[in-house]
């Protein structure tokens, strides 16, 4: 390996653990992507490299949040089955996972290249003080609905806010979590269900881009710096998952406006 290959190595491990710290965290993974990529010299990292990123973001994710995804699952084939109530609320919850999944499916097939075009630095910060500014204003929210009591139209609005993350610089995470907390949810059941929305997203992407990742002119030589990239995606995102749980646990999402202000206003100065 030459000296330019692995300095290209490097960076690309840089820009997994960027993605991989910022997906579960409300600070938009995109957009940090996009900073790292510009301040690396990288330029936009292509659509491979997203699908390759977002898979290992999503294994890490369903790895953490494994026995609540089998539960959900089992004991909504129990309910189908036997129509016992003691199951129904699982199935619910999957039913409003569905109900929540459909504006960003939607929106992303009619918007994501429009979007990709017209995204600059200076859109990322503006956004970034969106976050910010929503972050700050549910700092305080506790909510009292746990997964029970959600309705149609809870998960419908979570859905929109993470449509609106299709945006670099809203944060999925972020959109989820404040738009869950401002219908009512309990912290624990607005984490469970933004992350649990993030899976069918991502796994519906990444089935879509499967042709073009196949399909990648530059595979082979490729390979060492996007499989160094998938790992430290993957560790990173576990990790990062982990940390924000405790933080949401303290009430400290705080620390995370102070962060989107600071972010934007060094982007639009230096930038």
């Amino acid at each position: 390996m030459g000296e330019s290959e692995f300095i290209y190595m490097i960076k690309m491990i840089v820009i997994g653990l960027v993605q991989g710290f910022t997906e579960p965290i409300p600070v938009s993974s995109s957009g940090h992507v996009m900073i790292a990529s510009e301040m690396l010299g990288l330029g936009e990292q292509g659509f491979t490299f997203a699908i390759l990123t977002n898979t290992a973001s999503l294994l890490a994710i369903l790895y953490i949040y494994k026995q609540d995804i089998i539960r959900l699952i089992v004991n909504s084939m129990y309910y189908l089955k036997t129509r016992n109530s003691r199951f129904k609320s699982d199935f619910r919850f999957i039913f409003f996972i569905i109900i929540g999944t459909i504006p960003a499916g939607v929106l992303g097939i009619l918007l994501n290249d429009y979007i990709a075009e017209n995204v600059t630095i200076t859109t990322i910060a503006l956004m970034l003080f969106v976050t910010g500014t929503a972050l700050w204003l549910i700092r305080n929210s506790k909510g009292r609905k746990d997964e029970q009591h959600l309705t149609i139209k809870d998960a419908f609005l979570v859905g929109l806010g993470q449509a609106a993350a299709l945006t670099p610089g809203i944060s999925r995470s972020g959109a989820t979590i404040i738009t869950a907390l401002a219908v009512g949810m309990k912290q624990e059941t607005a984490l469970r269900f933004s992350f649990m929305l993030y899976i069918p997203v991502s796994l519906g992407g990444v089935i879509l881009g499967f042709s073009d990742f196949l399909n990648e002119p530059n595979k082979a030589d490729l390979a060492l710096p996007y499989a160094a990239a998938f790992l430290a995606t993957l560790f990173m995102t576990y990790f990062a998952l982990k940390w924000f749980m405790n933080i949401m646990k303290n009430g400290k999402l705080i620390y995370f406006t102070y962060y989107c202000f600071g972010v934007g206003v060094l982007l639009l100065i230096f930038f």
